[in-house]
């Protein structure tokens, strides 16, 4: 019989197995916190108007979009190492107060210039944390015994984000009204109350090789030493290579869309900029839903196999909004966001899970970022010539093709690489892992 999936609760007794201890609890919540604040960015839904109310041209936001995914992939380098040395923690803390600063630089300078400056300084943050939050909060409940909560731990976090952006972002037009740059200067707000929570996150106990504080015991490996470690671990696990490849869709579609298509779609179909926010409040729903309830999956499919699936899916309602209507463009999308909150945990804990143990965990979902940042920015790179010749819906239908070949290819060679969990005997138990959702 499959075992029911344990909510964040627990059992009552704390002593059972998979129950959560207080210090688990409090790391969970302040994870909730930090995710919710650091991700609230007001701005998101008018920043490319409000580029180009500041006299910036597609061609100049376009550009600034490709310059930030490319520092992002150089960003990540170091970061990841750093988080690694100085615990992620401290990471945390470091990306919270340079996302405050960030968020400041279009107010103090609404220029290309101030812009380009913002998008560095939140490509260095983003970079500080995209990894060191995952790691903190898979380390953080495995030290506690409750690592079979990270799965609906990291949904949650999610979906409570994107719960926020819709009560949110909302507002953003009647406060520019008041004050044009209060979307800007609220997400600076947002990102100080993100470094409350970094800093009055408890320690736990760390990695072989580390002390309780996160930090390198003495005689620890170097920066150059710890990057050859990880690329090694990539090299001898080609399972955990290969997910990373895998998950490349996911976010170069989500993000793509979500952030660089998102006003040229709907603005393509007649569909007015003061829509704009309702349409991403709908989206936002339909993910913080889905993010939420993993299990709705079910467990017919292996974890790897949804997230191909959910890859196409995608890229599938892409490609169909070119067909319809502007009803059934924004139905479309949001089927996209809610396919992409599925797939979020699921590629999150597949990664995690392929990272032996005493591997630098945050070093290795650089790497994972690096890769799909680097994607990010070659497709910036081709939307914005699509653009600018007018063929919005070829570069829907050929994303949706290239997807397709690529899930189809990786699916191939997933199922023959080594470290590919093994077939269960009929009659054994299901792991709440996949009954839950399958499972970055």
């Amino acid at each position: 019989m499959i075992r029911p999936f344990s909510g964040l609760r627990g059992a009552r007794d704390p002593r059972a197995p998979g129950a959560l201890t207080p210090r688990a609890r409090r790391i969970i919540r302040l994870n909730n916190g930090f995710q919710l604040l650091f991700n609230l960015l007001w701005w998101m839904p008018v920043f490319y108007a409000y580029q180009r109310e500041a006299g910036l041209s597609d061609g100049q936001i376009f550009g600034i979009q490709s310059i930030y995914y490319i520092a992002f992939c150089l960003f990540e380098i170091p970061t990841g190492l750093v988080a690694d040395r100085i615990g992620a923690r401290n990471c945390l803390r470091a990306g919270a107060v340079v996302m405050t600063a960030a968020n400041l630089a279009p107010v103090l300078s609404p220029s290309y210039t101030g812009f380009l400056v913002h998008f560095l300084a939140i490509a260095a943050g983003r970079s500080l944390t995209s990894g060191a939050a995952s790691a903190y909060l898979y380390d953080g409940l495995a030290a506690e015994g409750a690592g079979e909560h990270y799965l609906k731990a990291e949904g949650q976090a999610r979906a409570l984000g994107l719960a926020a952006k819709v009560l949110c972002w909302p507002l953003v037009g009647p406060l520019m009204a008041l004050a044009h740059p209060t979307p800007y200067l609220l997400s600076a707000a947002s990102a100080a109350g993100s470094l409350v929570c970094a800093v009055v996150l408890p320690r736990h106990a760390a990695p072989a090789g580390r002390d309780r504080a996160g930090q390198p015991a003495r005689g620890g490996l170097t920066f150059l030493r710890d990057a050859a470690t990880a690329l090694r671990c990539v090299w001898a696990t080609p399972w955990l290579a290969l997910l990373m490849v895998q998950g490349v869709a996911v976010f170069t579609l989500s993000r793509i869309c979500q952030v660089n298509l998102f006003q040229p779609v709907l603005l393509d179909h007649g569909i007015p900029e003061g829509s704009h926010g309702g349409v991403l409040a709908a989206m936002t729903v339909a993910e913080a839903v889905a993010s939420a309830r993993p299990q709705w999956l079910g467990s017919r499919l292996s974890p790897v196999a949804w997230v191909s699936l959910l890859s196409l899916a995608m890229a599938a309602a892409l490609a169909g909004s070119t067909l319809g209507g502007p009803w059934t463009v924004i139905a479309l999308l949001c089927v996209f966001a809610a396919v992409t909150g599925f797939a979020y945990p699921l590629q999150r804990k597949l990664v995690n899970d392929a990272i032996p143990a005493g591997a630098p965990r945050a070093t290795l979902l650089s790497v994972e970022s690096i890769v799909d940042r680097a994607v990010c920015a070659l497709a910036a790179v081709a939307a914005g010539a699509y653009l600018s010749a007018g063929r919005l819906d070829a570069l829907l239908w050929h994303s949706a093709v290239v997807t397709g070949v690529v899930m189809l290819v990786l699916q191939l060679v997933l199922r023959r690489v080594p470290g590919r969990p093994r077939k269960r005997p009929a009659g054994e138990p299901v792991p709440e892992l996949v009954t839950t959702a399958g499972n970055p």
